[in-house]
């Protein structure tokens, strides 16, 4: 009987192609934020079920894979189950950050410049784009309370995203302190503001005529929404040279702090697009929804995406929760699957030399020659000449070679790689 060798259900196996692809779009990445200062940590799958669950991780906490303390009792009475559990898989790298910080804050420059790659995970539905285990980027700016975090994070992470080709990309920036003000002032009850912004964060997805029809049927004050959706329609893609005058203009009750912090991040963000290929937009529509967000969110769009490619924000009373002590910190997330399926098919060739050896060519002379194109830096791999050259080379390139070296029992010269692709066997040899 066969046994089934599926992976988990959610869970994928990558092949030497998809690891390739992952590979490229991963060093490209860290070699622009290394090049910003960012410091690569590591933290623990697992993390305590406290923390990961303490009301910070929005639907997140909802996907939690929760760890056994012990192995499994014989018999376990219903509902003794959440008492075996004080650990579970981490669902992103931010909350692990906030201890990681905590734990190690002593021994870490101030402000904090931190790199992120690892795996996460949550108890999706499992379907196509979505999985159980996936990788997250994060770099985080810990300790800088100003809008030159947020400046440059959005400049490291557009960098970055350009870096793997993806040059056609919008940042759309908004700030939390901008909808709570907002909502105030357009009337809606203090203890709807949360369910509010849990309904505006699906715009792109059901328009605005399914947010006024989900936020009628949430019970939320019609006149009071009407008012809302004016306010943001009137701030909708402001430039931003008069972006301060019309926040304080529209939005009655809005810190000027927050004011001035947006128009500051948008000058920035039109200084760097006069620079490179970047457009942005401020979208006072953009919520995000992680609950510990307190000052500016921002997002990045790419053609094809079907969602954003990156987003974070300002969350400075997070670390606080474990420290006793406000924190300054903002952080962005690069979406790394959704990159990688974009990419899919475009990943550079492995540049790999393959040493083909005949039959009778001893393996010491085999390994000798692949050491030394190793040591001129090339990717080099020993195999076995077998069947028809011409079908070999062809398996080769399908596998990523670009040259090969046949080696010949009766080689008094020394040989030397060839091009894979360009010339036919017989021509060769």
């Amino acid at each position: 009987m066969k046994t089934d060798t599926s992976p988990a259900r959610g869970m994928r196996d990558l092949l030497p192609a998809d690891t390739a692809v992952r590979d490229h779009v991963l060093s490209a990445i860290t070699g622009v934020y290394a090049r910003f200062g960012y410091q690569r940590i590591e933290t623990p799958a697992l993390e305590n079920i406290d923390r990961l669950s303490s009301g910070q991780g929005g639907d997140n906490e909802k996907l939690i894979f929760q760890v056994l303390k012990r192995g499994l009792p014989a018999e376990t009475a219903p509902g003794a189950l959440r008492d075996l559990v004080d650990l579970g898989l981490r669902y992103d790298l931010t909350v692990p950050l906030t201890r990681f910080y905590g734990a190690n804050q002593a021994r870490l420059p101030v402000p904090f410049r931190s790199l992120q790659v690892g795996p996460v995970w949550r108890a999706e539905r499992p379907q196509k784009g979505r999985y159980r285990q996936f990788y997250q980027c994060d770099i985080d700016i810990i300790g800088e309370p100003t809008i030159l975090a947020e400046a440059e994070l959005i400049e490291a992470t557009t960098g970055a995203l350009s870096a793997v080709g993806l040059d056609d990309i919008t940042v759309r920036l908004s700030d939390r302190r901008l909808l709570a003000a907002l909502a105030q002032a357009a009337g809606i009850p203090a203890g709807e503001h949360a369910r509010f912004f849990i309904i505006l964060d699906k715009l792109d997805k059901i328009g605005w005529d399914g947010v006024r029809g989900e936020l009628a049927e949430a019970g939320i004050p019609r006149q009071a929404c009407e008012t809302a959706v004016d306010m943001i329609a009137a701030l909708q893609d402001l430039p931003a040279g008069k972006l301060a005058g019309a926040l304080a203009a529209t939005v009655p009750g809005l810190a000027d702090e927050a004011a001035s912090d947006l128009a500051a991040t948008a000058a920035c963000l039109d200084r760097l697009a006069g620079t490179r290929p970047l457009a942005w937009q401020f979208d006072p529509a953009l919520v995000r929804g992680m609950g510990y967000y307190t000052g500016q969110v921002f997002e990045i769009t790419a053609p094809g995406s079907g969602g954003s490619v990156a987003g974070g924000g300002r969350y400075d009373k997070l670390i606080g929760r474990w420290l006793g002590k406000d924190v300054p910190a903002c952080g962005f997330s690069i979406g790394f699957e959704r990159i990688v399926d974009l990419l899919h098919g475009s990943q550079p060739p492995r540049n790999a030399v393959a040493v083909l050896a005949e039959p009778g060519v001893h393996p010491a002379d085999a390994l000798a020659a692949a050491r030394d194109l190793r040591g001129q830096g090339r990717v080099t791999e020993v195999i076995r000449r077998s069947g028809k050259l011409p079908a070999q080379l062809t398996r080769l390139e399908a596998a990523g070679f670009t040259s090969y070296l046949l080696m010949r029992e009766d080689d008094a010269a020394k040989p030397q790689p060839r091009p894979l692709g360009g010339e036919t066997p017989h021509q060769q040899d």
